[in-house]
């Protein structure tokens, strides 16, 4: 495959920053992710009952006029879900191009296998960003067993995007299906944002129950974002609110976390809350255009 193109952002009306792909044969019986992604519709109240495949993905945001960066997660070690392979997930997006900016995901326990991945995603194919889940995955975001990664994620110029706060993921189920919440606290990315200053990141979801250590983070690291997605704007928290109109206009990303939430409803409830008229263009498209530098 050639290196990936970018969607022609003058042509969109928003940048979703946060929406996840699936395998195109659907859910796999066999190690339990059936009952996983049946508990996070439920969840979520989500109208999806089964993951969308990419092409459908695609389809949905070309009906919308919305460009979309979409990613899988690599949990496999910690979870037992087979991962959707980043090179299968790219092939399906490269045919839809005009409106999918594909990220890839690497859990960081694989070490020096999972760096030389890294490395060849961003110089052959252009990949321009990494999605990880610590709470999926296992790992603390400033564990120096995730350096190595981080370390060609940054000489890459792609950017490091990080699940913050409480997940849907295994919400409901006994034990949690054994995710624990603490990975996910965004004062653990406030390690890696000084100890890599170039490497763009983003704090994805408002970060209940830690929301004002991500605002520190991202007010502190001039590095450092957040990602709207995950929550309807209706259930934000005055203090993010105060944020997006205030000091953090320029960082704050619209993100759906498509498809259990999908960008009507994330859309038509952001136009509901109290953001001063001219920030809600860099929410919804701006501050992503450059941050992905398109």
């Amino acid at each position: 495959m050639p290196k990936l193109k970018l969607p022609n952002i003058d042509d969109v009306v928003a940048i979703d920053i946060h929406t996840h792909a699936e395998e195109p044969c659907g859910c796999h019986a066999d190690d339990g992710y059936d009952d996983f992604q049946a508990q996070m519709a439920e969840y979520f109240k989500s109208p999806n009952k089964h993951p969308p495949t990419v092409p459908e993905t695609a389809a949905y945001y070309r009906s919308k006029n919305i460009a979309a960066v979409i990613f899988p997660v690599d949990a496999e070690r910690e979870t037992g879900f087979r991962r959707y392979n980043n090179y299968e997930m790219i092939e399906a997006a490269s045919d839809h191009l005009d409106v999918l900016i594909p990220f890839v995901s690497i859990d960081p326990h694989k070490g020096k296998l999972g760096a030389r991945e890294a490395r060849k995603l961003i110089e052959d194919y252009g990949v321009r960003g990494f999605k990880f889940h610590p709470t999926m995955q296992g790992f603390y975001a400033n564990d120096r067993m995730a350096y190595p990664l981080y370390e060609e994620i940054n000489n890459g110029g792609a950017i490091a995007l990080f699940h913050t706060g409480q997940t849907g993921v295994g919400s409901g189920m006994p034990g949690g299906m054994g995710m624990r919440l603490k990975y996910s606290n965004p004062m653990y990315m406030d390690d890696v944002a000084a100890d890599f200053p170039d490497l763009k990141i983003i704090l994805a979801h408002p970060s209940f129950p830690w929301q004002e250590e991500a605002l520190s983070v991202a007010t502190h690291k001039p590095n450092v974002y957040i990602d709207l997605s995950g929550w309807s704007p209706k259930y934000f928290p005055p203090i993010l609110v105060r944020y997006i109109n205030s000091i953090l206009q320029d960082k704050m990303l619209f993100g759906s976390d498509w498809p259990v939430i999908t960008p009507d409803r994330w859309l038509s409830d952001f136009a509901k809350i109290e953001i001063r008229d001219e920030i809600r263009p860099k929410v919804l498209k701006a501050n992503a255009r450059k941050l992905l530098g398109i």
